[in-house]
């Protein structure tokens, strides 16, 4: 029997990188997945990939409208909502003088705003559940800044506090809400980076795998039921410092 059998997921970004990952490792462990995107046809075939246990549903995580659609879409195909994975996140990397007013909505309606919508959007569901987990995909941005990433930076520290926050307010119903946070993870948000400049120096030298992180959400899915309002790092080490050379 699956470690999640017969629960139902929500993956918000879940077309490809870290989001379909996650999708592909709950549905492995008995999960009826809905893949939330806005790229349809990546969604589309990564559903048809993994089979009937995983559908999708065109998601802008701005749209308090589709994510009523959404969880709809999951109560419809698995059963009222227990795993929420607000993976869903962009990166705008702009010096102070370029970072515009539009690119930093931007940012924060998407990795932010865009997690408050599915935490409220889902709560009734996860209530109805008997109690859920919901896991919130921050980043080592989140724990150190990333320069010169302003808006990203200030979105992923933000993230933490509104997992604290939901902690609060909806663990009497049985509903725990952590954050992860992950470093270097080999995904399109790397696209055209050198990965061995990057992980030179880290503790584990070497970029993280997207499968990496699906396991650390699998556990809190599934195992981590006295954590809540926690944050779980996954990220080589980086935290601890750059080892020098020689």
């Amino acid at each position: 029997m699956g470690r999640v059998e017969g629960r139902t997921a929500i993956v918000t970004g879940g077309a490809r990188g870290m989001g379909a990952a996650h999708a592909r490792k709950l549905a492995s462990e008995g999960a009826r997945v809905v893949v939330a995107d806005v790229l349809a046809e990546e969604g589309k075939a990564l559903a048809h990939e993994l089979g009937d246990a995983v559908v999708f549903a065109e998601l802008d995580v701005r749209d308090p409208e589709q994510w009523a659609a959404t969880v709809e879409t999951a109560r419809t195909h698995g059963g009222e909502v227990s795993i929420l994975v607000n993976n869903a996140g962009i990166l705008r990397r702009t010096p102070l003088a370029d970072t515009t007013v539009e690119d930093w909505n931007l940012v924060l309606d998407i990795n932010l705003t865009g997690a408050f919508l599915g935490i409220q959007a889902v709560a009734p569901s996860m209530r109805a559940a008997g109690g859920g987990a919901i896991i919130n995909v921050s980043s080592m941005g989140g724990l150190m800044a990333i320069h010169p990433s302003w808006a990203y930076t200030a979105s992923k520290w933000a993230l933490r506090g509104l997992t604290k926050v939901a902690a609060l307010d909806l663990g009497s119903d049985g509903i725990r809400v952590n954050s992860i946070h992950p470093g270097f993870i080999s995904s399109p948000m790397l696209d055209g980076a050198d990965e061995d400049s990057l992980s030179a120096g880290l503790p584990l030298p070497r970029v993280g795998s997207p499968e990496e992180v699906a396991d650390l959400v699998l556990f809190l899915a599934a195992e981590a039921t006295y954590s809540t309002a926690s944050e779980f790092s996954i990220d080589g080490g980086i935290l601890a410092g750059i080892k020098a050379e020689g």
